[in-house]
């Protein structure tokens, strides 16, 4: 899988309230709807700024707080490929992978908001086109990356009938 967008970037300890406010969890199950309001606590116009492909680019502990998956599937909603960060709490980690958002750990200091990426998930790198650097990921495992090629763990079981190691 290959992306390439514009980095949105945002700090450390971003919660899974700040990713989609809970004053909207429970209003709605349309989660193009609760797109809308992807990251609006942190930038109130961030839904209007992200063009199909984008990223969210972070710092450490990324995705803290509540197990629910509405985090995860509300950034897939909003047209984001990817979400790029130092580390993520584990929780919302398999919640994105199980979802279909590729999320990969990587140094994001040389990252800053408006650069444009290229993104390589099986090669496991990041070329920053407008710094001209390359950036290495952690590369995720194999069966990771046939559940992110299926569009998340629902579609992958139905496919192969349970877990695909091949």
């Amino acid at each position: 899988m290959k992306f390439s967008g514009k980095a949105h970037k945002f700090g450390n300890d971003v919660n899974t309230d700040y990713i989609i406010s809970g004053k909207y969890k429970f209003k709605t199950l349309d989660m193009n709807e609760l797109a809308k309001h992807v990251m609006e606590d942190l930038d109130p116009d961030f839904y209007s700024k992200v063009a199909p492909g984008d990223f969210i680019v972070a710092g450490s502990n990324f995705g803290c707080g509540s197990s629910r998956e509405q985090a995860p599937l509300a950034i897939k909603h909003a047209h984001i490929s990817a979400v790029l960060a130092k580390s993520f709490a584990r929780i919302f980690y398999r919640n994105a992978i199980n979802t279909g958002l590729p999320v990969l750990e990587c140094d994001t200091d040389l990252i800053e908001a408006g650069d444009i990426l290229d993104v390589d998930l099986a090669g496991g790198y990041i070329i920053n086109r407008t710094k001209d650097i390359r950036l290495a990921v952690k590369p995720l495992p194999q069966v990771m990356i046939k559940i992110l090629n299926d569009g998340g763990l629902a579609p992958h079981f139905r496919k192969y009938g349970g877990f695909n190691f091949d």
